[in-house]
């Protein structure tokens, strides 16, 4: 049933001149950053509030309907659903225009009804904070603002990289915030088709170039296994602390380790085999 209404709501939508939708778009706006944001949050959480491809469908991101991530986020985080998650998103969208964006950190705030929504993005947002979400303007490619960031959120349970998609913003943001995540946190990255767009840094030829958001973290994914390395190999930090990497189209999620597992003594259980 959900399912059909979703369609109904998106195909009604887009039977409406770009005018009327334009016209629309902006009247939910409006209202879900007022002072009675709460009204337009609540039957939305009382309804759809475990159903993230309604919500995204409700606030106009484009996690849904565009881009088909909703579904794998239900998977991944629907434990954190009913505690009080922090959640920090890089990129809200809405270019320079202040009042634009953010839809994407008021369907967060509907599906976390306890949790604290963070936003970062290069220009003033501002104006999307309230109950519950907060922005800071910086780049995520200044390691000293990333630190003022999580000074200023403490815990951080979940990261979504929805920023500049320039492949070295991607690994070098990751590299400096997954220490600041949270012992079994979740850290996402969207948009990774720019892995294969040489105007962000992507390599069209190369699909395992170490340089690319794709070609990085399928790097990585030799590291969890590191103790099954016979050369004296000695783990970083990553190979520690990565539990799994899942890869879906165009988007990848890790998840960090609660605690550092003992290293199997496989070479002995090999050898015994």
């Amino acid at each position: 049933m959900l399912d059909a209404l979703r369609k109904w709501m998106v195909q009604r939508h887009r039977m409406k001149s770009e005018a009327q939708r334009e016209r629309i778009k902006h009247l939910l706006l409006e209202f879900q950053m007022g002072r009675w944001s709460w009204i337009a949050d609540l039957p939305s959480r009382l309804f759809f509030g475990t159903d993230l491809k309604m919500l995204a469908t409700i606030y106009g991101t484009d996690k849904w309907n565009r881009h088909w991530y909703a579904q794998h986020y239900e998977e991944v985080l629907h434990r954190f659903r009913r505690r009080q998650t922090n959640l920090l998103e890089i990129g809200i969208g809405g270019g320079e225009a202040p009042r634009k964006g953010g839809n994407s950190l008021r369907m967060w705030r509907a599906y976390f009804p306890k949790g604290h929504i963070f936003g970062i993005d290069i220009y003033d947002k501002s104006a999307h904070d309230g109950r519950r979400i907060r922005t800071f303007r910086g780049s995520q490619a200044d390691p000293e603002f990333l630190n003022s960031v999580v000074n200023e959120i403490g815990r951080i349970d979940v990261i979504i990289d929805d920023g500049s998609h320039m492949n070295a913003h991607i690994t070098t943001t990751f590299q400096h915030l997954f220490p600041s995540l949270a012992d079994g946190g979740i850290y996402a990255i969207e948009d990774t088709q720019t892995s294969y767009w040489a105007e962000y840094g992507g390599n069209e030829i190369d699909h395992n170039d170490n340089a690319t958001a794709m070609g990085f973290f399928k790097s990585l994914a030799d590291g969890m296994n590191w103790s099954e390395f016979r050369n004296g190999y000695k783990p970083n930090y990553l190979d520690l602390h990565i539990e799994s990497i899942a890869f879906y189209h165009n988007l990848i999620v890790i998840r960090k380790r609660l605690h550092e597992e003992p290293p199997p003594f496989a070479n002995e259980a090999a050898s015994e085999a």
